[in-house]
């Protein structure tokens, strides 16, 4: 297909600090929330205790290998890595009043390795995690003071590093916070609805500040909000079904109509109304709010369904969501649909929407990945679910949709959030390492780094559209 990508289009990938990076305890870091879930997000919250280990404190030891990794990805090409600060390595509890130098420095040495290969950095503030100290000590974004620490945190990265990134986000997947408490907001998944709603208030407010501070400080800076894209369909044409999902959609669109608009939309308040949820918001609160981000990020797995049918509650888990099936559509080996044309629909329904620029910052398979007498991997099956999905992007952009980039999840072999498995595997870059946490943690090249490879070096015309 001919290229219908701009010039400029930010081709790259995604990862997180909590997902890669390992050395949980290494330079001062303090415990995040992530060292407290193991198992992943699915997983019970389980106290740290001496001697004990999980999966995650090495991950893939990008904290010591990530010249080896930033390499290979400039080998690939790669216009821009997305990644995360971990929290609790710039203020371990939260609520210092000094930053920790060492963690400071760490970043300061990875944006640099990125800029000796003209890769450019889009940096999450947080990404799946908080210091455990905020939770532990304050409530979590149960309690205001948490913006303030916040805010502090932003700033401080911000006057850091305001001559290496350029392009920020706040916080991953913002509205996960309704299905993962614990993960999203540091509350019990047990808490009330005006409780999860209070600390997301919370949250969205820090976001704002964190806009400004981003506009004040970073000459030229870029913020974005990040969403989890679980755009859904109604399973019928039945007005009921069509009525339900348009319901069930703003549940997450709340967050980007905060964000984008600068203000509560009036459905939400229907919804607070009828579900007795309680939200303090302040007169300062919605002043700070109309401070709005830049641009439009978003993650894409998979669509659903809704159905207003009780008979049919047979559900499809996705990331966080779970989902009633979409008879059209195949399925991953982990339940998760495929749907390209999804992206493409998903693209234009943000952008006639918000009329902001679009960034699709995560998208991807996780499948088992086998190694061949030879050594090769032949991973056609990722090929495959990628090519189509960026024929879609292609399709969305000529519909006149701004589309910044495109960093697909895990370029490389990591961690898995949900259930912290090696075995789900994303990236073009094999990593040896098993869920057990056994392997060398070698890297080698899978047959999707070439085709990755071409398509960024030929600004995607070497992609293959099926119609």
């Amino acid at each position: 297909m001919s290229s219908k990508f701009p010039d400029h289009f930010l081709w790259g990938g995604a990862v997180a600090a909590n997902q890669v990076e390992g050395a949980y305890q290494t330079d001062g870091k303090g415990l995040s929330t992530s060292d407290l879930q193991p198992q992943g997000i699915f997983g019970a919250i389980t106290p740290r205790v001496d001697g004990d280990s999980g999966i995650k404190d090495v991950a893939i030891d990008f904290y010591h290998r990530y010249p080896q990794d930033i390499a290979l990805f400039a080998e690939m090409g790669f216009k821009c890595l997305r990644t995360s600060i971990a929290w609790t390595r710039i203020f371990p509890q939260g609520d210092e009043d000094v930053p920790n130098e060492a963690g400071l420095a760490f970043y300061d040495q990875l944006f640099d390795e990125m800029a000796k290969y003209g890769i450019q950095p889009l940096i999450t503030l947080s990404h799946y995690e908080m210091p455990y100290g905020l939770v532990k000590n304050y409530g979590g974004w149960g309690n205001r003071k948490t913006i303030e620490f916040f805010e502090r945190y932003a700033r401080t990265v911000f006057e850091r590093y305001k001559h290496k990134v350029k392009h920020w986000l706040t916080f991953n997947e913002i509205n996960m916070s309704l299905h993962a408490p614990f993960t999203g907001v540091g509350l019990k998944d047990d808490s009330s609805k005006s409780e999860i709603y209070q600390a997301i208030h919370h949250q969205l407010v820090a976001s704002a500040k964190a806009v400004k501070a981003c506009h004040d400080i970073v000459p030229g800076g870029k913020i974005g909000n990040m969403l989890l894209g679980g755009i859904l369909y109604p399973l019928s044409c039945k007005p009921e079904d069509v009525l339900e999902t348009q319901r069930q959609n703003r549940d997450w669109l709340f967050f980007g109509d905060v964000q984008a608009r600068g203000g509560y939309p009036a459905y939400m308040q229907r919804f607070f109304r009828e579900n007795n949820i309680q939200v303090e918001i302040t007169a300062e609160d919605r002043k700070t709010l109309r401070e709005t981000v830049d641009f439009i990020s978003f993650s894409y797995y998979m669509s659903g369904c809704v159905t207003t049918d009780e008979q049919q509650n047979n559900t499809a888990r996705a990331n966080i969501l779970n989902m009633v099936p979409n008879p059209h559509l195949a399925s991953s080996e982990w339940g998760w649909q495929i749907d390209p044309v999804g992206l493409r629909y998903l693209l234009n329904v943000l952008y006639d929407r918000y009329q902001k620029p679009l960034f699709i910052v995560e998208n991807g398979l996780g499948a088992k990945d086998r190694i061949e007498a030879d050594g090769s991997i032949n991973d056609d099956y990722r090929i495959n679910y990628l090519n189509d999905h960026l024929v879609q992007v292609a399709e969305a952009i000529d519909d006149g949709v701004e589309v910044m980039g495109y960093t697909s999840w895990g370029p490389i072999d990591l961690v898995s959030a949900s259930k912290a498995e090696m075995s789900k595997r994303y990236g073009f870059i094999y990593v040896d390492r098993d869920d057990t946490g056994k392997g060398s943690l070698e890297r080698r090249r899978k047959k999707s780094f070439y085709w990755y490879r071409d398509v960024i070096q030929s600004n995607g015309n070497s992609l293959k559209d099926k119609a």
